[in-house]
């Protein structure tokens, strides 16, 4: 029974845990979708009836991977503690808790019913290639992490020089400056603080530009990094 479990809901090739797999994903996503449902207003009776119902068959089965997943494991111990196995415990914990008795002040805990959005990482190959990938590249990132936050304050006091007299109400300091940095550098430009001189607008347009950079850098970095972490599974394929 150990090894069936095992083969069962540990990732393998076989063709069983492959469709087991495809299942949890599937219960996954029917139960977010309603959990969505759930908060829209005017429900039928009825239909809570129906969406109760798919979300106890959903528990069910969630309640079976996880005990099943502690049954197999080598160090019962350090799977419970691990991430996953914390997200498989906060993704079941609401239902039980919410269930026959009436802990109203409780029910703020069914939004870790949205921790099972996590689970999907454990089924997925593609998550684990992007994970392998940030672990490539996590020196540059962090690098270039660092860059970004030197320029967000050198913009925010370069800002404060040129707009501080001419916008006290919006440049009164470094810290109040340090809003029209951030959304300038990531190119997102609310347009609810904006240079008005002459030269806060020069300024901003170099910053402009930089910013461009800013988000393009990393998007290369990442995306070479991903690219070298699919290609040893490629070969191997």
């Amino acid at each position: 029974m150990k090894y069936y479990l095992k083969n069962l809901v540990e990732a393998n090739k076989s063709k069983q845990s492959r469709r087991f797999a495809l299942f949890i994903q599937f219960l996954i996503i029917l139960s977010v979708i309603t959990f969505s449902i759930e908060t829209l207003p005017d429900l039928k009776p009825q239909t809570r009836v129906v969406l109760n119902s798919i979300e106890a068959f959903c528990v069910l089965i969630f309640t079976f991977e996880y005990l099943a997943r502690i049954y197999v494991a080598d160090n019962k111990l350090r799977f419970i503690f691990s991430f996953f196995g914390i997200i498989d415990f906060l993704a079941i914990l609401p239902f039980y808790l919410t269930f026959g008795i009436d802990l109203r002040s409780l029910r703020l805990l069914r939004m870790f019913r949205l921790f099972r959005l996590f689970k999907l990482v454990r089924y997925n190959k593609a998550m684990k290639h992007f994970a392998s990938a940030m672990m490539v590249a996590k020196e540059q990132i962090i690098l270039f992490m660092i860059i970004t936050l030197m320029l967000i304050y050198f913009a925010a006091v370069g800002i404060y020089y040129f707009e501080n007299e001419a916008q006290p109400e919006y440049f009164s300091s470094i810290f109040d400056s340090l809003w029209w940095s951030i959304v300038t550098l990531t190119t997102v430009g609310y347009g609810d603080v904006y240079p008005i001189t002459v030269g806060g607008r020069i300024f901003t347009f170099f910053i402009l530009l930089i910013g461009l950079g800013i988000v393009a850098i990393p998007t290369g970095i990442i995306s070479s990094s991903l690219t070298k972490a699919i290609e040893p599974h490629s070969e191997d394929e």
